[in-house]
């Protein structure tokens, strides 16, 4: 039987980014979160609202999403307590965080710069999202249980940056599940991925159902409430049926 449980954080397993955003005085600052989902090239970032980094993204708006992997773990936990306010917030103290302006530095990490956002790229992070700020959402603000504020920012993927290596052989634009390793926070501890356990049916179609942009854009077709998409240029109609 199941139990009623009230545990004091949620993280069920999610992966761990290294977020670059723009300081005040043009430096990137760093910081590593694991609140983060995807749907299409849009992405959703859960923070801190007291962090440096929702300052810079309210005031720059631009940032790049390094996805680490399970080699960056050290680094990674070497952010772990760094943050990029020179006045740190209550809360951090008490968690014995510091002030660290330079955290490329006290990470081991190396800045790269980006093609198309000013915040610099972490080129030891296999996979790189150079992004721009939509929105700017409060988060959690009614839940007593929420012990800080949060904030939910939206950003969109303008271009990404992947090694060779970890790309499907033949392929330059498919990421080999099989070879990205990537790193993940769980209740607050680091996990890597196990095995495969077996393959999805969801993958038995070619990825570039997913991508109609890359087929010379949309036609949509309605028919008994479903969207279904060909080539087409930019236009979308309903079925008259």
């Amino acid at each position: 039987m199941h139990q009623t449980i009230e545990p004091s954080i949620l993280y069920f397993g999610t992966p761990v980014i290294v977020v670059s955003s723009l300081n005040p005085d043009g430096s990137t600052n760093l910081a590593p979160i694991s609140s983060a989902w995807w749907l299409g090239w849009s992405c959703m970032l859960g923070f801190d609202a007291s962090s440096q980094t929702v300052a810079n993204l309210r005031r720059h708006g631009e940032c790049v999403l390094n996805l680490a992997a399970e080699q960056n773990l050290s680094q990674v936990d070497k952010l772990a307590l760094l943050t990029g306010r020179a006045s740190v917030p209550l809360h951090k103290k008490a968690l014995g965080s510091r002030y660290c302006r330079d955290k490329f530095a006290a990470a081991g990490f190396t800045a790269q710069p980006s093609d198309v956002v000013l915040p610099d790229r972490v080129r030891e992070c296999p996979i790189q999202l150079e992004a721009r700020v939509n929105s700017v959402h409060g988060f959690g603000n009614d839940d007593p249980r929420m012990s800080v504020a949060a904030c939910a920012i939206e950003v969109t993927i303008e271009r990404i940056h992947a090694l060779p290596e970890l790309c499907v052989d033949g392929r330059a634009h498919h990421v080999d599940p099989d070879k990205w390793r990537p790193l993940l926070m769980s209740f607050r501890h680091f996990y890597g991925l196990s095995a495969r356990l077996q393959d999805s049916r969801l993958a038995r179609g070619d990825e570039e159902q997913y991508a109609p942009w890359k087929q010379g854009g949309l036609k949509g077709v309605v028919t008994n409430g479903v969207l279904r998409l060909a080539k087409h240029k930019h236009r979308i109609k309903k079925d008259s049926r």
